[in-house]
């Protein structure tokens, strides 16, 4: 865990050129995520080896990513033939940039049309150079593919990312120089965010022969910095994105903080003793520079992540300079300048050297120490370090000892001479409440664009769930929902401690059923309860949990509050059995159901139609807009009242019986009716006694069990009368409105007619209505819902829905169940519509103690689909295609899986160079070859291509694309001769519509 007991305090915070860093992710041998990368740092084994098959480096050691040729173009929309052209390195940056947006707590997609920067550092064009020698396999892609001015534009592309954009190529300093640009352009309003990085990918060996040549290439391809043994440069891969925003911005965001970056500055070599020759005095100068710019006097610096190369020059022209710039030359200092290099662990990553090494100060300066590394060797006595009162560190180095005022400095040094260092320090102090907080429960969410990544991405945060302190997992769960909730297959789980959450993801990643993708957005239905399910204390648990329920819950209360002449909230959270009372039961009912459906509509539930039962009318009418708060409590209230003030003496009967035979009997009882039809088999009388002791006795004679009601009162039938012309009077000044979304109305068995209002002759009619459900949820299920949620204290129509063949299958989810029911369920409620589809608004579900960002484990993405670039051999001729993917398991921009095409290979296996026959044959539909064409250009089968798929919508096509198509049907149909590009446009609508085009222009041929 990371170290905070030596963050900077409020000074730090104020600096007005401080750059904070609130995200990171990067990939380098041996390490494919920050934690791994690490371990790596904190272990003794380095990363150097043999490269993987798919490099043709005829055996060169180095240290290389083991999955450098991996991607998941399915993921990030994009087609597995634009993928095959793209550069490994644009692959690599867009999986780490994504992961890098994600760990600072922000949703990639919501940065689209933002200020934000991409700065990328980058010096190798191998892939492009191996492009561009097969003319054959030259497309308009290999312009967006390839060339290194294409990475930071490709990441602004695919991110919608409107800030600045450039690729920074200055050698061996390109990435540190990037983030130095990067923070520059925070400082001058150019940008809000920028996301700094390095990425190399070693694929070419020319660079190998210059190393050799020039004298600077280690024999065993290992970089031994400031090692007696040191020998040369060992190279290495990597990808690095660090996400920047200003300190007071990121303070004020609340923004998680690694490390701040105090100062930066970058300068050249000038002429040296050559163009490659590193000169001591600009480094000392670079270095000076940014201590002068960060506030930092040269004992502050305790350590410096050195460029540390491991050439026998290099290492002592870049000490000798540290002496000069922070070393004994500056004075005694208190404690030694510790030096070290990553370039022990994964070689020298080239472009990507000084993210490398800015990420492992980064993480040093988060966990509070430096990792010693792997050992290298004896140190170099020629380099004097003690004499200079500096030392490498080979042991962990406790930087929270030293505290807030110490500083690291990175440096990165150019093979052309241009230098850049950074000084940087720790993160401030988080700013929490000061107020106790008790562990709470949340919605852990995670999705993924298919099943096996999702069950990957459960796996990996299984394993890290469990290590999260108690106080931090709502936090947790709340950033899950922010960052991770954008894609089709979804997983969600309520925990209440992070053991629970942990094994709840570890079964799911195991024994889960396939989970089904959201098609669409649920359409969800509220049922109100009607009276019968109150209980002393109803409520109390969700109303002590979630500030969100309590707020609502006091609104209704106070609307009451004048008619009832008490708090009805306090009448409930005192558990006091006088809630059965009828003029206390009605008014506790409605505030509860109000305050449980405006929770949920807060929480992103909006109901496309709203169903009550009796007294849940009322709450019913609220939220659909048919009556204000207000009113409806006035109603409510002078309701149960007058009913409460009539005399005792009826009663009211359940029976198996159906509504005809009910009610065939209760036409000879005047003082009896029947009061509800729920269901079938499901219907209840009212009246007096003896009336319904008359009817009892037929139904059981007939064969129909009863069951009376414990009541105060005969609802809803002719006993009511004598108090419907005060409730009338009481009604006749509130402004009933029609409703603004379906209101199925259990008073007339149906849908509301539109533009009926719900006045005061409705809820007068009410009174002694029969409650007809059963046809009001026929109605709501005439175009069914996906889901309905019962709005009450517990569950009592979840049951009656069940017998309604209308409703079968429906889900029906209940937020209360029963006394003990709070915060957890109701998230059981969202965490549910979430997996169907919903996309909540999560943030209300939270106290304001956990908005804050826990950073996760990073995204893992696939690796089933693989592409890489092979040689050109002159022997075997420039007509050969040379991207090779491996498109058989790879998932196109839809997601769904590509099957392999059956004559093997890639979809892009014939060049352009190459004239097939026409497809057409003269006279035959030239569909069949039109498919072949868009198979080439989208990597999709030929015979996935249905006649119907849109270009634009379903194959997503763009006007790179569209060239392309131009230009290899004009291949394919050489009859055709040049195509008009407008006349074309307008028959691109479908696969379909262009063969019809194509066809059309064959035809004259045909004659």
């Amino acid at each position: 865990m990371p170290r905070h007991d030596w963050a900077a305090g409020p000074a730090a915070q104020m600096s007005s050129r401080a750059i904070a860093v609130v995200g990171l992710d990067c990939a380098f041998p041996g390490a494919p995520d920050p934690a791994a990368y690490w371990r790596l740092l904190n272990g003794t084994a380095h990363a150097v080896g043999s490269p993987p098959p798919s490099r043709f480096r005829a055996g060169a050691k180095g240290a290389f990513l083991a999955d450098a040729d991996a991607f998941d173009p399915g993921f990030l929309g994009i087609s597995t033939a634009e993928a095959s052209a793209m550069d490994p390195q644009q692959r690599l940056l867009l999986q780490c940039a994504w992961r890098a947006v994600e760990d600072c707590g922000v949703p990639p997609p919501e940065l689209a049309g933002s200020r934000t920067g991409t700065y990328v550092g980058a010096m190798s064009d191998d892939w492009a150079r191996l492009a561009l020698a097969d003319p054959a396999g030259i497309t308009p892609r290999t312009g967006t593919g390839s060339g290194r001015s294409m990475l930071a534009n490709r990441l602004a592309y695919q991110l919608d990312l409107r800030g600045p954009s450039l690729t920074v190529d200055t050698a061996c300093s390109s990435s540190l120089v990037a983030v130095h640009l990067a923070c520059n352009a925070l400082l001058t309003d150019e940008c809000d965010l920028a996301l700094a990085c390095g990425v190399n990918v070693v694929i070419g060996t020319a660079l190998d022969q210059i190393y050799q040549q020039a004298g600077l290439a280690a024999a065993d391809g290992r970089c031994k910095p400031f090692a007696a043994e040191a020998d040369g440069i060992g190279r290495g891969e990597g990808v690095g994105v660090v996400a920047l925003r200003r300190l007071d911005e990121a303070v004020r965001h609340g923004d998680p903080v690694y490390a701040v970056i105090h100062g930066s500055a970058v300068n050249q070599d000038g002429r040296s003793n050559g163009i490659m020759a590193p000169h001591r005095a600009a480094q000392r100068e670079v270095v000076t520079a940014a201590c002068v710019r960060a506030g930092a006097e040269p004992g502050q610096i305790r350590y410096v992540e050195a460029h540390g190369t491991g050439t026998a020059l290099g290492d002592l022209i870049e000490v000798l300079a540290l002496d000069d710039a922070l070393g004994a030359r500056q004075g005694p200092r208190a404690v030694p300048l510790a030096l070290g290099s990553v370039k022990a662990a994964i070689g020298h990553t080239e472009g990507a050297a000084g993210m490398a090494g800015l990420v492992k100060a980064v993480l040093a300066i988060h966990h509070g120490t430096v990792p010693p590394g792997p050992s290298v060797g004896t140190e170099n006595n020629q380099l004097a370090l003690d004499r200079r009162q500096m030392e490498l560190v080979t042991e962990p180095l406790e930087l929270a000892a030293e505290g807030p005022g110490c500083r690291v400095g990175v440096s990165s040094f150019g093979m052309g001479g241009t230098n850049a260092h950074l000084v940087l320090g720790p993160a401030p102090h988080p700013q929490r409440g000061d107020e106790p907080h008790a562990p709470a429960s949340g919605v852990f969410t995670l999705s993924a664009d298919t099943p096996d990544a999702l069950r990957a991405n459960l796996r990996v945060q299984a394993a890290a769930a469990e290590a999260t302190p108690s106080r931090d997992l709502a936090a947790l769960c709340r950033t899950s929902n922010r960052v991770r909730s954008a894609q089709p297959c979804r997983f969600a789980t309520v925990a209440g401690t992070p053991q629970e959450l942990a094994e709840e993801l570890r079964t799911a990643a195991g024994s889960m059923p396939e989970p089904v993708a959201a098609a669409e957005e649920p359409m969800v239905a509220f049922a109100f309860t009607g009276q019968g399910a109150q209980y002393p204390g109803m409520t109390a648990a969700l109303y002590a949990g979630s500030p969100l329920y309590r707020g609502f819950l006091q609104d209704a209360s106070a609307a009451l509050r004048p008619w009832t002449g008490e708090p009805v909230h306090e009448l409930l959270l005192a558990g006091s059995e006088r809630v059965h009372r009828t003029g206390l039961t009605q008014p506790a009912l409605f505030a509860v159901e109000y305050a449980l459906a405006r929770t949920l509509t807060e929480l992103g539930l909006r109901p496309c139609a709203v169903i009550g039962h009796s007294i849940g009318e009322f709450a019913a009418a609220v939220l659909a807009g048919g009556l204000e708060l207000a009113d409806a409590a006035r109603l409510v209230a002078r309701r149960g009242a007058l009913m409460e003030a009539l005399p005792e003496g009826g009663g009211m009967l359940a029976t198996r019986a159906r509504a005809r035979e009910a009610r065939a009997l209760a036409e000879d009882e005047p003082l009896c009716a029947v009061a509800a039809v729920n269901a079938p088999g499901a219907t209840v009388l009212s009246g007096d006694l003896a009336g319904l002791a008359r009817i009892r006795e037929q139904l059981e004679r007939g064969g129909f069990g009863c069951t009376p009601l414990t009541v105060s009162h005969a609802f809803h039938s002719p006993l009511m009368e004598p108090m419907l012309d005060a409730f009338a009077a009481a009604a006749d000044g509130v402004p009933g409105a029609p409703p603004r979304i379906p209101f199925h109305s259990t008073v007339h068995g149906g849908q509301l007619p539109e533009g009926a209002a719900l006045d005061a002759a409705y809820w007068r009619e009410q009174i002694p209505a029969t409650v007809r459900f059963e046809e009001a949820v026929g109605s709501l299920c005439a175009e069914p819902p996906t889901h309905i949620v019962e709005i009450g204290p517990k569950p009592v129509l979840t049951g009656l829905l069940r017998r309604i063949t209308a409703a079968r299958g429906i889900p029906a989810l209940a937020p209360c169940r029963n006394a003990d029911s709070g915060p957890r369920q109701l998230a059981e409620v969202v965490a549910r519509l979430y997996q169907d589809g919903l996309d909540p608004e999560w943030e209300r579900l939270y106290a304001e103690a956990d908005r804050r960002t826990v950073r996760m484990q990073p995204h893992v993405f696939a690796t089933n689909w693989r592409s890489w670039r092979q040689p050109v051999h002159p022997a075997r001729g420039a007509g050969r295609r040379a991207p090779s993917g491996a498109r058989g398991t790879a998932p196109p921009a839809s997601g769904r899986e590509v099957p392999p095409p059956s004559t093997g290979g890639t979809p892009c296996s014939k060049s352009l160079g190459e004239h097939p026959q026409p497809a057409s044959n003269g006279h035959g539909h030239p569909l069949a070859g039109i498919r072949t064409v868009v198979s080439e250009i989208t990597g999709r089968a030929p015979t996935e291509l249905k006649e119907d798929l849109r270009f634009y919508d379903d194959l997503g096509f763009d006007s790179v694309m569209l060239m392309e198509l131009k230009y290899r049907l004009e291949v394919r149909f050489p009859e055709l001769g040049e195509l008009s590009l407008p006349e074309m446009l307008s028959s691109l609508v479908s696969i379909g519509s262009l063969a019809a085009y194509v066809r059309g222009l064959l035809a004259p041929a045909a004659v």
